[in-house]
């Protein structure tokens, strides 16, 4: 195990003191977490912590029949030129820049998701299961 950074135990720290709970990674690959004190207004802080993961994409839920809408989250999806389940095309309407909606496709096949921008291709990070 290696040590990243140690947090100030020292009061009115601007960094915060005190990590609580668990880190969660973002679909932008970065990891986030919060303290229990110090920071602005001693009520605590939000760090981040980048290690060089790729961005990836999530689907809500991650598994549904034929038919079935999904929402993917992730970043920059504005412009998404395709969505694959598993390697099947997939009808989808962008919704924003972090949300597209899509139909699980026919003959879709439990696998990971993809969607491809004009600046690359982003892949789930967990697989979907098609029921």
């Amino acid at each position: 195990m290696t040590t990243l950074y140690s947090f100030c135990a020292r009061t009115n720290c601007a960094d915060g003191n005190g990590p609580e709970g668990g880190l969660f990674q973002a679909t932008n690959g970065t990891f986030y977490g919060t303290t229990l004190a110090n920071g602005a207004n001693s009520e605590g802080t939000l760090f981040s912590l980048a290690v060089g993961l790729r961005p990836f994409v999530e689907t809500l839920p991650t598994f549904g029949k034929v038919g079935t809408t999904v929402r993917i989250l992730g970043n920059n999806l504005k412009g998404a030129i395709e969505v694959r389940f598993n390697g099947t095309a997939a009808a989808f309407t962008v919704v924003s820049n972090s949300c597209i909606k899509a139909s699980v496709p026919k003959g879709a096949t439990t696998g990971f998701v993809t969607v491809t921008t004009p600046a690359r291709t982003l892949t789930s990070n967990k697989k979907f299961r098609s029921l």
